[in-house]
């Protein structure tokens, strides 16, 4: 039998996903816990391996067992194993050819940043902080240059794994909500650290420090050495994930702090 689930963390205290020796990683407590459950091993298979100290609102997770428990109890029974800062949100049946990375067709993730002159405590390890005033309108008009297919060479790090650097942008937006401006991204699939990259691009085009047509050029030169630093991984929420019918979960909740 094989379930999906959906899951919400809070990265920061985390290797990221994946599992590693002798690290606390989202998949070994994930696994830790279902395995409790089921009284048997549990590996599971996730729909995109986010890195150390990033979030997820709308992680959507697959793994097979031949152990009969109730939705119910695969839900509560994980839950009650798990860190506070991990939750299993919903347990849902699904066919053998579900595969959570495989079956996606799009994924969508937000970079928060709390643009004060100030850190905040509150959210601290959740948003990223930047002093400076940014100009979401002028972020927003140099995010539309990486609409479409094209190749992320210059947004993509030297760790990539990636056989090729074509990435297909959906939508992407940047909006001012309060203190908190927000770059939302949907793309069929994201290169490693693509949209930190993409963040870091556009704070500098916020800040006035860059034209809004450098993202162009940045994005035709193919070259990571021609963009900006990485962002934090801090203000980075892997938001949800889509998936063609029948494959219909519950949507992602909204972000709690914005």
């Amino acid at each position: 039998m094989r379930l999906a689930l959906g899951l919400e963390y809070q990265g920061s205290l985390f290797w990221g996903w994946q599992r590693q020796l002798n690290k606390p990683t989202i998949q070994a407590a994930l696994e830790e816990s279902l395995s409790r459950v089921a009284d048997e091993s549990i590996t599971t298979v996730c729909a995109g391996r986010t890195d150390a100290g990033v979030h997820a609102v709308g992680q959507v997770v697959h793994f097979d067992t031949e152990k009969n428990r109730t939705l119910y109890a695969w839900l509560m029974g994980a839950n009650t194993y798990l860190p506070n800062v991990i939750s299993v949100k919903w347990v849902s049946p699904v066919d053998d050819d579900f595969h959570a990375r495989y079956s996606a067709v799009s994924r969508s993730y937000k970079y928060v940043i709390h643009n004060v002159p100030r850190h905040s405590a509150l959210s601290f390890q959740r948003a990223t902080w930047c002093r400076y005033p940014l100009d979401e309108k002028r972020m927003h008009i140099a995010a539309q240059y990486l609409l479409g297919e094209q190749d992320f060479s210059s947004f993509r790090s030297s760790e990539c794994e990636s056989h090729t650097p074509m990435r297909c942008v959906q939508s992407i937006s940047v909006q001012r909500q309060n203190e908190f401006v927000i770059l939302e991204i949907t793309a069929n699939a994201f290169l490693h650290h693509m949209v930190r990259n993409i963040a870091g691009v556009l704070l500098r085009v916020g800040a006035n420090h860059q034209s809004v047509e450098w993202v162009k050029d940045v994005l035709l030169a193919r070259d990571r050495r021609t963009a900006a630093e990485t962002a934090a991984p801090a203000g980075l929420y892997l938001f949800e994930v889509s998936y063609p019918k029948p494959y219909v979960f519950p949507t992602s909740a909204r972000i709690l702090f914005i």
